[in-house]
């Protein structure tokens, strides 16, 4: 342990974004940077895993160059609109009750009703989370009305109830009165005469209490004389109407259908208290819906469509299948989020105030991290919001939202839209599954990369084997390719610069230098096909098509004229042969793959000798380290130790 934690150590000084993130989170976020013991989530501070997602989505904004002022700002701004509603200012005793019971997660894509107002602006896909204030009729009309508010804002806002849920909003006999909670998709804003409102929608979701009397009534009077097991196709051709409650097992994923693939579908199955199991599907726009759900909370569905899974388009043995027809009203009892107490000893080497812990403040006892984290109804702990940094030893069976920021060892291909990525850090190297939706889309990646990859969830596989799982479309899910990353070059806070002699093969991670390219020793250049999508190049296959041997693809129209260049570069300290293709080639050569490829064959010759003594600043990283070379198997049998990553002409 105490050559792991000094590994650690070591890494953390070493690395410029690293050291970087760390001054940041101290800086921006002192609260609990000294406790050993976290009894709550932070709320009041980012976990590690979201400045580092902020911190490189502003390199990306802004290849040439952050300084320490902007990714500060950057950081601190963007934290504070993402929580921004706050405390209130004044609410009412119903907010202030309200917000007391609060114990449910918040729902992906929520907005607070002051940020409405603030950005004059509403998405379609965004969730608000509202308590009814008042509901009345307009006067002169039919039109219902209800005044919303929320328990992180201080305005309110009106919403035009849709004619679909007038029933349930009768002042008598109907449940959507003050004090009610629902949830809204789909809304859209209008802003006239200086007053803005929420047109009528017809995703609203109504949300039940269990622990409350009134609820308690209406789940068992309603919901509960129904089945699954009770309902029958033979019944609904005679009109039979149903009633029903269970469990949300699980939400699939977005899936297109029909010829074209503009028919969209999303299937959440559910279970009863019997045990069975239908399917709930969602069609078109209204796959909006599943915005407002979550696994493990209990769903009411008043009047649903019922079709057979044949009609439907399911591969299933079930005979029937539910949908969101024009009468279909939703209940929602959220599941109360249970919280998983994590400890972990410290092997990460993270930020305590303004300095990192000495190695041999590390080695001097276990010290151990206490931090309670939000786990879901299948007992996975959610490490979204975990404030330091994962590392691969820390990984176990059953958690979500894993950030790993680590070398490329290996890449392999499983099917078109499946690869297997090695992943290595000071602690050791995992293997992690990505599904892409379609194929590889993540650009240029390889051997001796340095990656920042969030969205991993972990499983224990057979044989008691650790396997991490990457889903495209999941929304937390990104891959960001550090090595490759111009604006590092350009910030002087993000990089260190080496001389080639401290290079070494037993280095790992990417490595900045200033250097020339030597015009003396070899140079090989040469112009290729490129397949866009993976960075890699491409070969003529036996039928003359291109074909990607990265992807696996036939891949014609996805193609672009590259170099593919084995270069010396040098300084005052040594030379380094290496080799690089696409836009860091044609930085080094000062030309375009195409304008080169347009030079007579005596002109491409005597190319390098014209290059001159320009300086450049460059990423180096060592690609040789690798057990198995068919990730680079584009350099040909003359394998080159080192890859240049990112160039940039020194001025």
């Amino acid at each position: 342990m105490e050559i792991e934690q000094s590994k650690i150590v070591s890494e953390e000084e070493e690395d410029p974004l690293l050291k970087f993130i760390g001054y940041a989170k101290s800086t921006l976020f002192p609260c609990n940077q000294n406790s050993a013991e976290l009894e709550e989530e932070p709320t009041d501070a980012p976990g590690w895993s979201w400045i580092v997602k902020r911190i490189l989505k502003t390199c990306v904004a802004y290849p040439t160059g952050v300084t320490p002022a902007v990714l500060l700002t950057e950081v601190f701004q963007a934290w504070n609109e993402k929580n921004r509603g706050g405390a209130p200012r004044k609410q009412s005793g119903c907010m202030i009750k309200l917000k007391r019971k609060h114990k449910r997660a918040k729902f992906r894509n929520t907005v607070t009703i002051d940020s409405i107002y603030e950005k004059k602006f509403l998405s379609l896909n965004s969730v608000i989370e509202a308590v009814i204030l008042e509901a009345f009729i307009l006067p002169g009309t039919s039109i219902f009305m209800v005044t919303l508010g929320d328990i992180w804002s201080s305005n309110t806002i009106d919403l035009y109830l849709h004619s679909r849920f007038k029933n349930i909003a009768d002042s008598k006999n109907g449940i959507l009165k003050g004090g009610r909670e629902i949830l809204l998709t789909g809304c859209r804003l209008r802003a006239a005469s200086g007053v803005t409102r929420l047109l009528p929608t017809e995703y609203l979701v109504v949300l039940l209490d269990e622990d409350e009397d009134d609820d308690a009534m209406l789940i068992g009077a309603q919901f509960c004389s129904d089945s699954f097991s009770s309902i029958s196709l033979d019944a609904v051709k005679e009109g039979a109407i149903y009633s029903l409650y269970s469990r949300i097992e699980h939400i699939g994923s977005l899936e297109t259908h029909g010829r074209s693939g503009s028919l969209q579908r999303k299937q959440i199955n559910l279970v009863d208290n019997d045990g069975v199991r239908l399917k709930f599907l969602l069609w078109g726009e209204q796959t909006a819906v599943a915005n407002l759900l979550s696994v493990g909370s209990m769903l009411a569905i008043d009047k649903p469509f019922i079709a057979s899974s044949i009609d439907s388009s399911l591969d299933a043995c079930n005979e029937i299948c539910l949908e969101y027809g024009s009468a279909t009203q939703l209940y929602l009892v959220p599941m109360i989020q249970h919280r998983g107490q994590v400890c972990l000893p410290l092997t990460q080497g993270h930020y305590q105030g303004s300095g990192l812990l000495s190695a041999s403040n590390l080695t001097q006892g276990p010290i151990v991290s206490q931090v309670t984290l939000p786990c879901d109804s299948q007992g996975s702990i959610d490490f979204r919001n975990y404030p330091f940094r994962p590392y691969v030893v820390d990984l176990a069976d059953k958690m979500t939202g894993i950030s790993l920021y680590g070398i490329v060892r290996n890449i392999s291909r499983n099917s078109e839209s499946r690869f297997s990525l090695k992943i290595e850090d000071a602690t050791g190297a995992i293997w992690a599954k990505l599904n892409f939706i379609r194929s590889w889309s993540l650009g240029r990646l390889g051997v001796g990369h340095t990656v920042y990859i969030s969205g991993l969830s972990s499983s224990m596989m057979r044989r008691k084997r650790l396997e991490l799982l990457w889903n495209e479309n999941d929304t937390e899910a990104s891959v960001i390719n550090t090595s490759c990353l111009l604006a590092f070059l350009n910030s002087s806070c993000l990089h260190k610069l080496s001389c080639l002699s401290d290079l070494s093969l037993h280095m790992s991670g990417a490595q900045v230098c200033r250097v020339w390219i030597d015009q003396i020793d070899h140079c090989h250049i040469n112009t290729r096909f490129m397949h866009v999508p993976c960075g890699h190049l491409v070969d003529l296959a036996s039928g003359g098509d291109l074909e990607c041997k990265f992807c696996c693809h036939i891949c014609n129209a996805e193609v672009q004229r590259t170099f593919d260049l084995k270069i010396t570069l040098a300084d005052d300290s040594a030379k380094l042969f290496a080799w690089c293709v696409g836009r860091t080639a044609a930085e080094l050569l000062q030309i375009t793959p195409d304008e080169f490829y347009e030079l007579p064959d005596e002109e491409q010759i005597m190319y390098p000798s014209a290059l001159g003594l320009e300086k450049f600043i460059v990423t180096i990283v060592n690609c040789g380290r690798q057990q198995d070379h068919n990730v680079s198997a584009e350099q040909g049998a003359d394998m080159v130790d080192w890859e240049v990553t990112c160039a940039m002409k020194c001025e």
